[in-house]
């Protein structure tokens, strides 16, 4: 069964962070400019929350907020869920679904080695059906 940890080998193990006195602008303009939807909030090597598109729309746009004077530790979200890459693919879909999150920090050993994104789990798994799929179709041609 595939793990969290074979979505990590082929997707790598960047982290893309901010720290907390960053402002919303800045950590919204890294988001826009690598393409991504969150982002991990370090601090002296540890995360201490997570900042997301869901983020800026409730907390920062929706109560009227200056993103350019806004620190992100005033509106990240915290506590942040965190698993081992050994988590299979489906306990990781459950795990986001029943917490209503997109972004899954993965660590090992204590140490932070990737995020794994609802995106990830869902291009791995059509890509793992496509390979099935074309795997099948050749065996039925190889029949005739």
């Amino acid at each position: 069964m595939a793990t969290l940890r074979d979505i990590l080998a082929r997707k790598g193990h960047d982290v893309i962070a901010v720290g907390p006195a960053d402002t919303v602008l800045h950590a919204a303009n890294l988001m826009n400019e690598k393409g991504i939807g969150g982002l991990l909030v370090m601090e002296a090597g540890g995360w201490v929350g997570i900042f997301t598109e869901r983020d800026v729309l409730r907390r920062v746009v929706g109560r009227g907020r200056d993103p350019a004077t806004t620190p992100v530790a005033e509106v990240m979200s915290v506590p942040v869920t965190v698993c081992e890459p050994d988590l299979s693919l489906d306990d990781s879909a459950a795990l986001m679904t029943a917490r209503r999150i997109r972004h899954l920090p993965v660590r090992e050993g204590g140490q932070l080695i990737g995020v794994v994104t609802i995106g990830d789990l869902l291009a791995y798994q059509v890509g793992e059906q496509s390979a099935t799929i074309a795997q099948m179709t050749s065996y039925l041609y190889d029949l005739r």
